[in-house]
């Protein structure tokens, strides 16, 4: 968009609140400049799981439109997290974009945006590949209907099933979360994890306490199991997680992150699996 408005752009981060791991809406709301067009949220932050409060800056994003008498900003909201684990609702969030990624709800690595009135061009959307004019012009290239088909096929699952998945998924986190407790006790901190504040249920972002224990440490000595670090690499990286830093959490525990993602299938004989190869990588690592 910036480029067919001809227009340097000019991005502004806001960040987590440490005491709730989201964005507050106050910060999002204040941070809106005159020249601001777009505000784009995650709804489920990747690292943490934690869902951020996206109906309620939508709510004040509208009121301050109201109020100022423009147009902008648009509202971009990337669901791509948290679509198959909890309801995602477009008339509920009343946004302008809603992206979504097949791959992280079981179907083919592909996507899809959703954009608000395109028809009657309610707002903004233009090219970014240029050619012959497939999908009405503003994507060119030739479709690739079998993702399309399995993306759509994937949809039709979460929709038909999200209330058994959800459970499902929530009783196997809170699981591994009793094991990690009773196993490790104070030696393991659970990260940007606060009481009231809903995550997806899903995912769980822990740090193993020690010196020597820095998450890519630890998930290199795993022999059975695989996770990833906070960043969601798997490489010798010092650098703590940016996220779990504004959530709060001391730079020493950030740096020993371990993100855990469990699945639909993920059953409690696959989480005693995972902790005893927790255990045995923590000793090794310690060792070395």
């Amino acid at each position: 968009m910036m480029k067919k408005l001809n227009t340097p752009s000019e991005l502004t981060v806001v960040k987590a609140n440490p005491s709730c791991g989201h964005v507050l809406v106050e910060d999002v709301i204040g941070a809106i400049k005159p020249n601001t067009i777009l505000v784009s949220i995650m709804l489920a932050n990747n690292e943490t799981g934690v869902i951020q409060p996206v109906k309620e800056i939508s709510s004040a994003l509208a009121v301050l439109k109201r109020e100022q008498k423009r147009k902008y900003p648009f509202l971009h909201v990337d669901s791509a997290q948290a679509c198959g684990k909890i309801p995602v609702s477009i008339s509920e969030f009343d946004v302008d974009f809603l992206s979504i990624a097949a791959q992280k709800l079981y179907g083919p690595r592909v996507g899809a945006l959703y954009v608000r009135g395109l028809e009657s061009k309610v707002v903004p959307l233009y090219p970014f590949i240029i050619g012959v004019g497939q999908e009405r012009g503003f994507r060119s290239g030739t479709e690739n209907t079998a993702y399309i088909a399995g993306m759509g096929k994937a949809c039709e699952l979460v929709y038909n099933n999200l209330n058994v998945y959800h459970q499902h998924m929530k009783e196997m986190r809170d699981y591994l979360e009793e094991q990690l407790s009773e196993h490790f006790g104070d030696s393991v901190h659970f990260n940007a994890k606060f009481p009231g504040v809903e995550r997806i249920p899903n995912t769980c972002n822990v740090s193993m306490i020690g010196d020597q224990l820095q998450g890519w440490r630890v998930l290199s000595n795993l022999q059975h199991c695989m996770a990833s670090t906070g960043a969601a690499c798997h490489s010798k990286c010092a650098k703590p997680s940016e996220t779990l830093l504004c959530s709060g959490v001391p730079e020493d525990i950030a740096r020993n992150s371990i993100r855990i993602s469990l699945g639909r299938d993920t059953s409690k004989e696959d989480i005693d699996v995972f902790i005893a190869d927790l255990k045995q990588a923590v000793d090794k690592t310690l060792k070395s």
